[in-house]
C-alpha cells in the first residue's frame, strides 16, 4: 500500500527528503522533482518533516490550490500549505464512521501524541495535552476514548516476559524491540535472516486494537463486528502496520484506520471544537488507564526503561532501588548500558535514528554484539519526532521541538501516581478476567506474532 507520497507536480527537487530518508528511498536529480521507491520505503514520513516544496493559497492561487487540497481528500476546512511529501489520509473514513449509528467507534491515542498536537492550535513546543486530548476525541463522537498507554504497559507484561525467558532459557539474543514498524519493515528489507532477533511482542497500538474487539468488545457488551478501531498516532508507519495481513489475530482487522497527530488536528478544526478551551477530561477505562512507563514510550530509551523497571523486579521479587533509570536514557545515536538485576548483569543497547541501526546489524551479524536486548527507534529521538506530528517549518525548531517534547513527556510520569506497568490495576484486571498470564496461550494469539513480509504469519 501507498502510505508516503511525494507529489511531483508541487516537488521543487530541494532534495531535504534524500538527506534525511534512512534507507535511501528517495531518488531524483536535483531541482528536479523526486521520486520514492516503494520497494525500500520504510513508511517513516520523516521526508514528511524535513520537505520545503508546497501549494498555498497565497502563492498559487486558489485554483492550483483546490487541485492539490481534491486530489489528496482533505476536509474543506484545511488551508494551510499542502507540502509535496506527505502520508495518504484516512481522515474520510473517520468521519463515515462516526456519522454511522451502526458502528461502535474506539479510539486509542499513542503517548507522542499529546505532548505534541497542542502544537497545531498554537501552543508552545512540547505543551502535554492530555486531558485535551480525551476530551476533544469525545466532542467529536467516540463512543470509547481510550489510550495507547494502557497497551504499552500490557506490551511491557509480554515483552518483559519474552526477554526473561529468552536470557533464562536459551533463547535467541540480542532481542529487539518491535513496538516501531519502520524499523521492522528496514529489517525484513535489509536484514531478513536475523528476523529471529524481534522480540514476537506486537506493537502496543496492534496490542490495543486486538484487545477492542475482544476483551474491550466483551466488557462493553458489544458484538466485536460492529467495533470501528482507530488509532491516533504520531507515525506515519502505523498506518501501514494496520494493514499488515498477520494482524488480525481478534478475527478481524486489529485496527481498521490509522490517523496521525496532524490529521486529528484537522478533524478537530474541521468539526470546530476550541482545543485550547477545552477542559481536561480522562480517558476512559479500563483500555485509558495507564502507568509512567507506558507513557515513556514516546521517547527513545523510553521502552526500554519501562521494560527494565518491571523486569527489574520480576526477576528479583523485590522493589527496583530507583525508578527513573538514567543510564538509558540520552539521543547519542547509539548507547549501551549495563544494568546489575539480581544476580544477572543485564547488558542493553538503544539505537537513536535508523541510520544508526546498520553498523549494530553488522555487529550482530559477524557475532560481535554481546547484548541482551536492544530497543530501536527509528525516528531522530523517538516517537515525539515521528513523521506524523505537527509539521515544523522553521529548521531551528527541531531541536527546540525534539527537547520540550522529551522533557514534557519525562514529567508526565513522574507526575503519575503509578510508575511501573506490572502495577497498573486495570492490567492485572485484563490478566486475571481474560488473558491469564503473560506468554499465556490467548496472549499469544492475540498479542505475538512472527513477522514475515507479506505472508500470513503463523504462530
Amino acid at each position: 500500500m501507498t502510505v508516503i507520497a511525494i507529489d511531483q507536480n508541487v516537488c521543487t527537487g530541494c532534495q531535504e527528503c534524500t538527506k534525511i530518508c534512512p534507507n535511501l528511498a528517495i531518488e531524483g536529480l536535483p531541482h528536479q522533482p523526486q521520486k520514492i521507491d516503494e520497494n525500500k520505503c520504510v513508511m517513516c514520513g520523516q521526508c514528511v518533516q524535513k520537505c520545503k516544496s508546497y501549494v498555498s493559497i497565497a502563492e498559487h492561487g486558489f485554483g492550483a490550490y483546490a487541485l492539490v487540497h481534491k486530489e489528496r481528500g482533505l476536509p474543506e476546512s484545511v488551508v494551510e500549505p499542502l507540502f509535496a511529501a506527505h502520508n495518504v489520509t484516512h481522515i474520510m473514513e473517520v468521519k463515515k464512521a462516526l456519522a454511522d449509528p451502526g458502528a461502535y467507534t474506539m479510539v486509542q491515542c499513542a503517548p507522542a501524541v499529546r505532548a505534541a498536537i497542542a502544537e497545531d492550535f498554537g501552543a508552545p513546543l512540547g505543551d502535554l495535552a492530555a486531558g485535551r486530548l480525551a476530551a476533544a476525541l469525545r466532542k467529536l463522537g467516540f463512543d470509547r476514548v481510550f489510550d495507547t498507554n494502557y497497551a504499552a504497559d500490557v506490551t511491557i507484561m509480554e515483552e518483559g516476559s519474552e526477554l526473561i525467558d529468552r536470557v533464562k532459557n536459551g533463547g535467541v539474543l540480542p532481542m529487539f524491540t518491535s513496538c516501531c514498524p519502520a524499523w521492522v519493515k528496514y529489517l525484513e528489507l535489509n536484514y531478513p535472516e536475523l528476523r529471529s532477533h524481534l522480540s514476537s511482542c506486537k506493537s502496543p497500538q496492534q496490542m490495543e486494537g486486538a484487545l477492542f474487539k475482544t476483551y474491550g468488545a466483551a466488557v462493553l457488551k458489544t458484538p466485536p463486528e460492529k467495533v470501528f478501531s482507530v488509532s491516533v498516532m504520531p507515525c506515519t508507519a502505523k498506518q501501514y502496520e494496520c494493514s499488515r495481513p498477520e494482524m488480525n489475530d481478534s478475527g478481524f482487522r486489529d485496527v481498521d484506520v490509522v490517523l496521525t497527530t496532524r490529521e486529528l488536528a484537522w478533524l478537530i478544526k474541521d468539526a470546530g471544537i476550541d482545543f485550547v478551551g477545552l477542559q481536561n477530561e480522562k480517558f476512559d477505562l479500563p483500555m485509558g488507564d495507564y502507568t509512567g512507563a507506558g507513557e515513556i514510550f514516546g521517547v527513545t530509551g523510553g521502552v526500554m526503561e519501562a521494560a527494565l523497571r518491571t523486569g527489574y523486579e520480576l526477576i528479583t521479587g523485590k522493589a527496583i532501588p530507583a525508578v527513573d533509570i538514567t543510564a538509558v536514557r540520552g539521543i547519542d545515536g547509539f548507547r549501551t548500558a549495563e544494568i546489575a538485576v539480581g544476580d544477572l548483569t543485564l547488558k542493553v543497547g538503544i539505537v537513536t535514528g535508523l541510520k544508526n541501526v546498520k553498523p549494530v546489524m553488522e555487529s550482530l551479524k559477524a557475532g560481535q554484539l554481546d547484548l541482551h536486548f536492544v530497543e530501536v527507534m527509528t525516528c531522530p529521538v523517538g516517537c515525539v519526532t515521528g513523521g506524523g506530528q505537527p509539521k515544523l517549518v522553521v529548521e531551528t525548531d527541531f531541536e527546540e521541538a525534539y527537547k520540550q517534547r522529551i522533557s514534557a513527556t519525562y514529567d508526565h510520569d513522574k507526575e503519575l501516581p503509578i510508575r511501573k506497568s506490572h502495577e497498573n490495576p486495570s492490567v492485572k484486571k485484563l490478566y486475571a478476567d481474560f488473558l491469564k498470564k503473560p506468554l499465556g496461550e490467548k496472549s499469544h494469539k492475540l498479542l505475538h506474532t512472527t513477522y514475515c513480509g507479506d505472508k500470513k504469519a503463523h504462530h
